[in-house]
């Protein structure tokens, strides 16, 4: 069954980013602090602006409110700057994404390496205001800047032969922290993961250069990171440097470390069982202090779920 469109919703109004970053009287003001010190964001240092982005469109998925600017750049799973909440924030300082290349390879007829700009500037920016929903059980609202993913894909002319997309993050130990340590590795460098081919090329899925308007910072995957908002989180690779069409399903990154929690699919199920951390149906919104109800496909199932008709989600998890 084909994927249902998705519509384009005319954006409300997303609150400035300039009103969160005073997080600690944002947050008494709405009575949160208890929440907040529960992310471990209410003392995090301010976070400097980046270069504004030109944006040509906006789609709003949800009627929920957009995070805190703060919260969302100081609240990160990063490994590769290391293994807690506030480390790619704290370390990812000196990383350096300008200037950059991605390579294509694989099964397609433009294979090649081409710089940031050759994969950005034929694409006219969109902002995406997407749930983003960590197998950890928290979750956030995030206006993402971006282009889809497909559109990206199809101007490398995948071959027939193309049934799953392989990506590749920069393995650059010396300004990436986690990617040192040796005793135990925090995880398999360099870190991979994959999509299959259709679900690249859905609309939802996009290649993501900013969010909240604005240049992606190095603890978000600057300069370039995808975005697949009906899956876990770790499955929106970051600063990506390698995209291969491959013809058999890549091993990612979690499956090598724990194949019997991290699937390749990973997608948002409140029934799922297949989790180190906790029952996958409730999560708590950053911020908040209820947990709520977790959605199927993290509240996209009307767009995605004929992606998976016929399938056992409990299997293929």
């Amino acid at each position: 069954m084909p994927a249902k469109p998705v519509p384009v919703i005319a954006s409300s109004e997303i609150t400035p980013k300039h009103l969160y970053l005073n997080r600690r009287e944002f947050l008494h003001a709405a009575g949160l602090g208890a929440a907040a010190a529960w992310t471990g964001a209410l003392d995090a240092e301010p976070v400097e602006a980046a270069e504004k982005l030109a944006i040509a469109k906006r789609m709003v998925t949800t009627s929920e409110a957009v995070s805190p600017h703060q919260t969302i750049t100081t609240f990160n799973n990063f490994y590769e700057f290391g293994s807690d909440k506030a480390d790619p924030a704290k370390f990812s300082k000196t990383f350096t994404p300008k200037p950059w290349s991605v390579a294509i390879e694989g099964f397609c007829n433009k294979p090649g390496s081409y710089t940031l700009e050759d994969i950005v500037r034929p694409h006219a920016l969109e902002e995406r205001v997407y749930r983003h929903r960590c197998v950890e059980g928290w979750s956030l609202v995030i206006p993402w800047v971006g282009f889809p993913l497909g559109d990206l894909l199809k101007r490398f002319e995948p071959t027939g032969n193309a049934k799953f997309v392989e990506m590749t993050t920069v393995l650059r130990p010396e300004e990436m922290p986690g990617q040192r340590r040796r005793f135990p590795a925090i995880l398999p460098w360099p870190y991979v993961e994959g999509l299959r081919i259709d679900e690249a090329m859905h609309p939802l899925a996009i290649m993501a250069v900013g969010l909240y308007g604005e240049e992606l910072l190095n603890q978000n995957g600057a300069p370039l990171r995808l975005v697949v908002p009906w899956k876990y989180g770790f499955k929106s690779i970051k600063s990506i440097v390698k995209i291969r069409f491959v013809d058999k399903q890549p091993k990612t990154t979690w499956e090598k470390s724990a194949p019997e929690y991290y699937a390749f699919y990973s997608n948002v199920n409140p029934g799922s069982t297949n989790s180190t951390f906790r029952d996958q149906s409730t999560e708590r919104r950053l911020g908040e202090f209820f947990m709520r109800k977790t959605l199927m496909f993290n509240g996209y199932a009307n767009e995605v779920g004929g992606l998976y008709a016929g399938m056992d989600l409990r299997k293929n998890f």
